[in-house]
């Protein structure tokens, strides 16, 4: 299965060690949504948004992998399964189930995902721009 990882997942050792099955293919848009960070975690969400994208790796995932996600990610309680398409393919990600407002993120949750944007060749400057409320 595809899972389009757009927080702390993108770090490629974290997302081995968690999805052992896990292959990072490619970094991709997901367009129409913008990057938050929310909840008493400070833990990155993604919102529809006109004109604006969400740059994140595609990961191809194995069941077992997502079964671990799923638990990580504590679906369905704090996220819920979205699925999108992108050029014909089927791609699952997470999506918080409720929208607090804005929440800076942990300095060391940020590096986290700043070392995945690093690992997957992102856009550093829409990162930055998330972070202000």
């Amino acid at each position: 299965m595809l899972y389009f990882a757009y927080g702390s997942n993108l770090n490629h050792f974290q997302m081995k060690r968690r999805c052992k099955d896990s292959i990072f293919l490619k970094k991709i848009n997901l367009k129409g949504f913008r990057l938050t960070f929310r909840s008493k975690y400070r833990a990155a969400d993604i919102e529809p948004k006109k004109s604006s994208l969400v740059p994140g790796g595609l990961f191809e995932i194995s069941r077992s992998d997502e079964k671990k996600l799923d638990i990580y990610e504590d679906f369905p309680n704090l996220y819920k399964k979205f699925y999108f398409t992108y050029y014909g393919k089927r791609i699952m990600t997470y999506t918080m189930v409720k929208k607090t407002s804005f929440m800076f993120p942990t300095e060391r949750y940020l590096n986290v995902i700043k070392r995945g944007y690093k690992d997957c060749n992102l856009n550093m400057e829409i990162l930055k721009k998330s972070l202000i409320a």
